[in-house]
């Protein structure tokens, strides 16, 4: 806003209320001097949660009068972003001789880095799911969460919950080992459901958690054929293994994760509804982060409002409230709910108007016939806005006790790898999931998303790893910082298990975090029955592997 003393803000980012406040109170000016618009660029998981050319970007325009663009390079949004915290975990579990858990003692340390950044909040999950999603009545969690030398780390898909579970996944195969039983028969021996309290903070379950369901849709899935083709060995099309070094495995894991954010946090979102000749139009400060917010949200206000057209309009923070953020699989119920209830009230206050019976593309219908077109509708202005809140939360007492969570969400991975025991290689032939899903709004989108975490998931366990010495990231590159392509991918089969959550639009849940949760630690839990080894870290290196 050049010549009135304000600055437009065009930044990546998950939430722009946020970054608006930062900004303003960074630079000393008033809230109507910032604008920050949300802009649609994909990949986020978290690393958006926090500022960082923002402030820069806004110093540099207002001190020149100029717009400004800055990028950073990769080596710098490597150091310059933050990353999941490194966990070095402690655990003991004791079982009676039926495979019931009677006493689980966790000690969960997290690595910060420079800053504090949301280190608390991901060390308060990382502790509230530190016994995965299982009855104990005996429980004992210390956690600490420690700044370092090391690059900052903050938000990253599952906040907590994917460290933990490798820790206490590995547990429950060791334990079922140990007792003679079944894998997936000891998980349903103590799989939570509703109506039961989390172990560790004492919360009573009483929204839908189908952990039983999950255990038995893993169970029912067929195991892969063996391969006939030997390019897809471990090695690939090289043929560097030898088909007599190699070895399947067959590894489990579940996961859970809170919906929404935790503690007592006002979480809510705005949304507008508008009705216009061409359709509906949602008006909304929620980031789209490529997770398909903008395709939900118009077939929630579609179908709420009974018309078939609608267009998703993101505005500036000077336009409407906040939608929160882009996080803790929060969006689809908190700014999905605004827009069902916007959507809902407004072709309530239509038909209400024109004494109808229904609305639809024709317009407001009586009797069967149209008695008041849809252009005339459209000229009457009429439009509806909401701002939706989760059931309310609380924080945990000084002995860590209360209900802090909204809603759950649960996730089970079975996991195929082939081996090469000699070499220490690993091929990741399928990750099959059963997962709480609600009702899957989308249910291609929902697969996307599930088919897309369980790659970071597979990255975490044999690839992905930042190399640190003396504070300093040794690659900070594609070239040395591998991620999983293409040729790197299982294949994957999805049950989505549909139990119409309790709040959300029409009974959906959240999505985007427990794809993540628990493929890490099936895909590891697979090279420990190939490899015989115990694998307490990840990602696993050949020379973990390797005889």
């Amino acid at each position: 806003m050049v010549g009135q003393g304000g600055v437009d803000l065009y930044a990546t980012s998950q939430f722009v209320h946020v970054d608006h406040q930062q900004v303003v109170a960074s630079l000393g000016v008033g809230e109507d001097q910032v604008r920050a618009h949300p802009t649609g660029i994909g990949g986020a998981f978290g690393a958006r949660e926090d500022v960082n050319l923002h402030i820069h970007l806004c110093m540099l325009a207002l001190y020149t009068g100029q717009p400004v663009k800055m990028v950073y390079r990769r080596s710098e949004s490597f150091t310059g972003h933050v990353h999941r915290h490194p966990a070095r975990m402690w655990y003991r579990h004791e079982a009676d001789a039926d495979g019931r858990l009677v006493r689980v003692e966790a000690k969960v340390l997290i690595d910060g880095g420079a800053y504090a950044s949301t280190t608390a909040a991901v060390l308060g999950n990382a502790c509230y799911f530190a016994v995965g999603p299982y009855r104990c009545d005996s429980v004992s969690v210390d956690g600490a969460g420690v700044k370092t030398n090391n690059p900052p780390c903050g938000a990253m898909r599952g906040f907590g919950a994917v460290q933990v579970c490798f820790a206490y996944e590995t547990q429950m195969d060791r334990l079922a080992a140990e007792l003679g039983l079944d894998p997936l028969e000891l998980r349903r021996r103590n799989a939570l459901a509703t109506g039961d309290r989390i172990p560790t903070t004492g919360q009573l379950i009483e929204t839908p958690l189908p952990v039983s369901e999950v255990v038995d849709s893993l169970l029912s899935m067929p195991m892969p054929d063996e391969d006939s083709d030997g390019s897809w060995l471990p090695g690939g099309s090289g043929l560097t293994s030898e088909p007599e070094n190699v070895t399947r495995g067959v590894g489990y894991a579940i996961g859970i994760k809170n919906l929404g954010f935790s503690e007592g946090f006002d979480d809510f979102a705005q949304a507008r509804v508008r009705l216009t000749a061409q359709g509906v139009v949602v008006e909304t400060a929620a980031i789209e982060v490529g997770q398909g917010l903008v395709g939900v949200l118009a077939q929630i206000a579609r179908s709420a409002l009974g018309v078939s057209s609608a267009e998703v309009i993101h505005v500036d923070t000077s336009r409407i409230g906040s939608a929160g953020s882009s996080s803790a699989s929060r969006q689809t119920q908190i700014s999905g709910g605004a827009t069902y209830e916007a959507a809902t009230r407004l072709r309530q206050r239509i038909l209400d108007r024109h004494d109808g019976d229904t609305l639809d593309d024709g317009g407001v219908h009586r009797a069967g016939r149209v008695v008041v077109p849809m252009s005339q509708l459209a000229a009457e202005a009429w439009e509806e806005t909401v701002t939706f809140r989760h059931p309310a939360t609380t924080e945990t007492d000084e002995d860590g006790q209360g209900s802090p969570h909204a809603d759950f969400a649960v996730a089970g991975h079975r996991a195929v790898v082939d081996v090469d025991t000699e070499l220490g290689l690993v091929r990741v032939v399928r990750v099959d999931t059963a997962q709480d899903v609600g009702r899957a709004i989308n249910p291609e989108s929902v697969r996307g998303q599930i088919e897309g975490g369980i790659m970071q998931g597979v990255g975490l366990a044999v690839m992905e790893e930042l190399i640190i010495e003396n504070g300093r990231m040794k690659n900070p590159n594609f070239t040395d910082y591998l991620l999983p392509t293409i040729l790197d991918a299982p294949q994957v089969e999805a049950l989505l298990l549909e139990q119409k959550g309790s709040w959300g639009p029409f009974g959906a849940k959240g999505v985007g975090e427990p794809p993540t949760i628990s493929s890490t630690a099936a895909v590891v839990a697979a090279i420990r029955d190939a490899s015989g080894k115990a694998l307490n870290r990840v990602p696993v290196r050949p020379e973990d592997i390797a005889l």
